[in-house]
């Protein structure tokens, strides 16, 4: 379906498998006039130069997917990235709230966010922002009734089931319940993202002097 007249988004279903796939298909046709190949949850953007007829540009996407590629290039391995995260008091101000919601203490939910092994499902709201999937449900914790004007970047929240890093200071309404000193998004950087669609993700706990250490 067109998405203004510079983008097309293909629907493909809420699966991570199904919405890699057809981004790695289209990656590897090289279709003119593409400048940007965006992965959601259940779909995939194409950015477009300059427009282009729809029906025209459809036919060829089309076309595109129906292409078989070697399994190599469909099922590529992940990388897992292991994030420091510092769950102190002053790096998480919402730790309260989601230990009242959840009923557990600061360790448990520190023990609980650092025990799965997280997938990036999509990158997106701001550059670099990954939206993590497998949050335990025991974490779930619904959005701040009152969005933030200012996350500092760093913050690791959650948001209902999900959870996520804010790579930049920005607008948030999601429950901070620590930082990392990692450096999610850096326009000097290629890709300037840390983190893509697909990878994977483990967190860990350090204390606030070891974030330091981090920072530096």
């Amino acid at each position: 379906m067109p998405l203004g007249d510079t983008a097309v988004v293909v629907r493909v279903g809420d699966s991570l498998g199904k919405v890699l796939a057809t981004a790695r298909k289209l990656e590897a046709a090289r279709l003119p006039g593409v400048v940007e190949i965006a992965p959601a949850f259940a779909s995939v953007a194409l950015f477009l130069e300059t427009p282009q007829p729809f029906d025209d540009f459809a036919h060829t996407i089309r076309a595109a997917l129906r292409r078989r590629l070697p399994a190599a290039k469909l099922d590529r391995p992940s990388r897992l990235l292991e994030v420091p995260v510092c769950y102190e008091p002053e790096c998480g101000p919402d730790l309260a709230t989601v230990v009242q919601h959840c009923r557990l203490s600061p360790n448990e939910i520190m023990r609980c966010h650092c025990r799965p092994e997280y997938r990036v499902r999509c990158v997106g709201f701001s550059p670099g922002f990954p939206y993590l999937s497998k949050l335990p449900r025991a974490l779930a914790t619904p959005r701040r009734a009152s969005p933030r004007t200012e996350v500092p970047a760093g913050s690791v929240g959650i948001g209902g089931a999900q959870t996520g890093i804010y790579p930049l200071p920005s607008p948030g309404g999601w429950n901070i319940i620590g930082r990392t000193p990692l450096r999610l998004f850096d326009a000097s950087r290629e890709p300037a993202a840390l983190l893509q669609t697909g990878d994977r993700v483990r967190f860990f706990a350090i204390d606030r002097a070891e974030f330091k250490r981090w920072e530096k």
